[in-house]
């Protein structure tokens, strides 16, 4: 077994072992579930992190995609007739845009494990969804043949849509149904894309490939090696009128939009994060939503390259859409949780707008964007479930005086909040900054992007700031009212030992890649500079 393999296999080997043990040991689920997770992150520190120690990637032979890491062997072999034979590979490579992702997971998935550390309803079945979520993720980052990334995809969906609909709120079948089918639409545009490039590009010795190294390949003349010329997706091909590239562009681009998730196709995420509990929507925010983005860099940008830069202006417009239209729906929020989960909304419109320059500061800033975006939305909901765990109110307006009955936990959400909203120092403002970078010099450059779209995107900045210094201010300044609610105030006791666990770790991380961003970004800049060819 390789070393990727590994990875992914330590929670699919702690799912196996929690099957064996009987439902009576509740409490040892949560340690097997903790002790796989660090574990992995064990790993990824010894095994996978020297690897990465250089920003020089392997490139393949003009595929556009630098691996530092792979495994490769063939999987299903299938006769098409005519067009010859289809083969499937279990292929997985590291670059420095997954091996970021990867990181972010090893970080995130024990303090979801530690977040979950007092449930008690079937808490067997619960942390072996968990560890099916987590090895899906990895498996989805680290996937380079689409049918294998498509299993991974699907995986994903299963165990989520169970552990909202099982341990969340009042109105849980509801959310769960949403997530469903909002995702679903999604992965079957992507299926059906990915179908149209199975009989698309073609290997010598007619043998069909859904390796992206193969199907991103570049001849001297800057065309694509293996793209038959009757393929359904090859230049010049119509399907319903239009031209075929695009379409498969644009049906691809929204069924990685919803998953981003990008406006109109949002509205499953506040469903989902509001009724999902603390550690779910933590996994949901810091990880699913990185793969609608990872798609788009991993898959889209490659194989469809002409067609991005054709659309780039439609994408830029709708990441700004996304930004301002989330930023000013969380100005209206009295729901704490509903108003962490629109700014992701917002905050995730960066990666779009990134994108859409066609520049190397814009692109390396949407990558790193997802990074800091996942450390800090986590960190974002664990705040919130501390409140709630408490007095099980999330509502703004009932908060008064914080700062004086939980000090401590004031301060962590200071900077949760000020790294939110991308205050210099944290990491978020590095990513923001080259966002920005890229989009303001799109215009001149490329020509990709107007650059009246980066200047209104502006202003998610300023609506950011906004309603996180107004929510902050009326939680935790002025008195608190014991006449609110007598139970309240022998509730509300700073953090405990395992919620240091969880916030301590993730602060750090907020301020040190601000403080030191090329730790993460000599990574993504080789991938980046690979793609860009």
């Amino acid at each position: 077994m390789g070393t990727i393999s590994f990875l992914i296999g330590l929670p699919l080997l702690g799912l196996l072992v929690m099957t064996f043990v009987p439902n009576k040991f509740t409490s040892s689920f949560k340690w097997m579930a903790l002790v796989t997770t660090l574990l992995q992150l064990g790993w990824f520190l010894g095994d996978w992190l020297p690897h990465f120690t250089s920003a020089e990637g392997i490139v393949e032979s003009g595929a556009r995609i630098s691996y530092l890491l792979s495994e490769q062997m063939p999987w299903i072999t299938l006769s098409v007739g005519k067009w010859g034979t289809l083969l499937i590979q279990y292929a997985l490579g590291v670059d420095g845009l997954a091996m970021m992702l990867v990181l972010l997971t090893v970080i995130v998935m024990p303090i979801a494990v530690l977040s979950s550390w007092n449930i008690q309803d079937r808490p067997k079945a619960y942390f072996q969804l968990l560890m099916l979520l987590n090895a899906s993720t990895i498996g989805v980052f680290c996937a380079v043949d689409l049918f294998l990334f498509y299993v991974f995809f699907e995986f994903m969906l299963l165990p989520m849509f169970f552990l909202i609909g099982i341990w969340g709120g009042p109105r849980k079948e509801f959310a769960a149904i949403k997530f469903f089918i909002y995702t679903l639409v999604g992965s079957i545009l992507i299926l059906l894309v990915m179908v149209g490039l199975a009989f698309s590009y073609q290997l010598p010795g007619e043998v069909l490939t859904l390796n992206l190294a193969d199907m991103a390949g570049m001849d001297s003349s800057g065309g694509f090696k293996y793209l038959r010329s009757d393929g359904v997706f090859a230049a010049g091909q119509t399907m319903l009128g239009f031209d075929a590239r695009s379409l498969a562009f644009w049906a691809m681009f929204i069924g990685f939009a919803i998953k981003l998730p990008m406006v109109p196709f949002h509205t499953w995420l506040p469903d989902a994060h509001v009724e999902a509990p603390t550690p779910v929507s933590v996994i949901l925010a810091a990880l699913l939503l990185k793969i609608g983005g990872y798609g788009m860099i991993r898959i889209l940008l490659p194989l469809f390259p002409a067609e991005f830069a054709q659309h780039a202006a439609w994408v830029g417009i709708l990441g700004m859409v996304s930004i301002v239209y989330g930023a000013l729906v969380a100005m209206a929020q009295r729901d704490l949780k509903a108003l962490v989960a629109y700014s992701s909304i917002s905050h995730m419109g960066y990666v779009l707008l990134g994108l859409a320059s066609g520049e190397l500061a814009g692109w390396n800033g949407a990558a790193f964007q997802m990074f800091t975006h996942g450390l800090v939305s986590a960190m974002l909901f664990l705040i919130v479930g501390v409140v709630y765990d408490r007095v099980h109110d999330r509502m703004i307006e009932n908060f008064r005086g914080l700062w004086d009955l939980m000090p401590r936990y004031s301060l962590f959400v200071l900077i949760a909040f000020f790294a939110s909203l991308g205050l210099p120092g944290f990491c978020a403002f590095i990513s923001e900054v080259l966002v920005f970078m890229g989009a303001f010099s799109s215009g001149v450059s490329t020509g990709w992007l107007p650059g009246w779209v980066a200047a209104v995107s502006l202003l998610g900045l300023v609506l950011g700031a906004a309603y996180y210094l107004r929510t902050y201010r009326q939680m935790f300044f002025g008195k608190f009212d014991p006449n609110h609610t007598s139970s309240w105030e022998n509730a509300l006791v700073d953090l405990n030992a395992r919620e240091y666990l969880m916030l301590i770790p993730l602060s750090l991380l907020v301020i040190a890649f601000g403080l030191f961003p090329m730790l993460i970004l000599s990574w993504v800049d080789s991938a980046m500079g690979a793609l860009m060819g």
